[in-house]
């Protein structure tokens, strides 16, 4: 399912999505979109071997959670394609970028648009914030940190039994201040896990505001290093660095990429809400209509008519 259309084109559509959906319900998760189209982009349309989508295209409801009495219960990982021992597995560690995660999937063909309709809905499996029900999810990893844990268990369970796919993780920066973060790796060291790799968008902002102001982290390509991952800075908007940086050599240790990131890229008017970017809610209407129509311009479509 790769390559049907440029990446490039790809992010591009994450962003004119999650704009319209931020500017018809009053607000979303735009920097995110701004910061991470690149990245989700890359990694579905180019990076990772997956089969088909498992799933309808059109998500079903939530359907209870794992019990006896709920044989049919389904994580939402189906839609990136069965679990078989050549694929790759993806774990979206912050679950707060799920709208993002959702663009993508719509964006390369595997989730139908009418998806995004039913985000946050009472009832919906398109959860506001992504569990291991939602589309593209195959576990709940809201809580910072568990993410790469969780794939470096899979990704070290894959390797006794074989298995010639990878494990890749999705994360973010406020993930560093988590000492489970630092455990995971050191274990990947230790154990050799090196099929399991990482992209983190490092785009310095987090839900209270600046990295900088809720726990200043340091150099974190240096820790990573001392922790005994292999790991590479790139411009997160570059492609073609992230394409060189997943060809660096990585035997025994976890790949970590760190995708420096501007969260209001393409969309610079969101620079007036600077740190404070986590969940953008429009203040009145006239910001509204101000953003719907500086945003528009700068993505290359016509404002929203959010009026019906």
């Amino acid at each position: 399912m790769n390559n049907r259309k440029p990446t490039e084109d790809v992010a591009l559509g994450i962003r004119r999505r999650v704009f319209e959906h931020a500017m018809r319900n009053n607000g979303g998760y735009l920097s995110q979109a701004c910061s991470a189209a690149e990245q989700l982009a890359w990694l579905y349309n180019e990076e990772l071997n997956l089969g088909e989508p498992t799933l309808p295209m059109i998500p079903k409801p939530f359907a209870g959670v794992p019990s006896a009495s709920n044989p049919e219960y389904h994580t939402g990982a189906g839609y990136n394609g069965p679990f078989e021992p050549q694929f790759d597995r993806l774990f979206i560690a912050p679950a707060h970028y799920a709208l993002v995660a959702y663009a993508t999937l719509i964006e390369v063909g595997r989730m139908a648009p009418e998806g995004l309709e039913m985000f946050n809905k009472d009832g919906s499996s398109v959860e506001m914030i992504g569990a291991e029900h939602s589309p593209g999810m195959e576990v709940h990893n809201g809580t910072l940190g568990i993410g790469l844990s969780t794939a470096a268990g899979l990704a070290y369970g894959r390797r006794l039994r074989g298995d010639t796919g990878r494990t890749w993780v999705f994360m973010s920066d406020g993930e560093v201040q988590e000492g489970q973060t630092w455990e995971a790796v050191q274990a990947c060291a230790h154990h050799g896990i090196d099929n399991v790799c990482a992209i983190m968008d490092v785009n310095n902002q987090q839900c209270d505001g600046a990295m900088s102001s809720v726990m200043e982290v340091g150099d974190i390509r240096r820790k990573f290093i001392e922790f005994g991952a292999a790991c590479v800075d790139v411009d997160g908007h570059d492609l073609g660095a992230i394409r060189d940086a997943v060809r660096e050599p990585h035997d025994g240790k976890p790949l970590i990429i760190l995708a420096h990131t501007n969260p209001f890229h393409t969309m610079p008017v969101l620079e007036e809400r600077f740190p404070r970017l986590h969940y953008v809610r429009f203040k009145s209407e006239d910001e509204r209509a101000r953003f719907n129509h500086s945003i528009a311009a700068d993505l290359g479509v016509e404002p929203i008519d959010y009026s019906h």
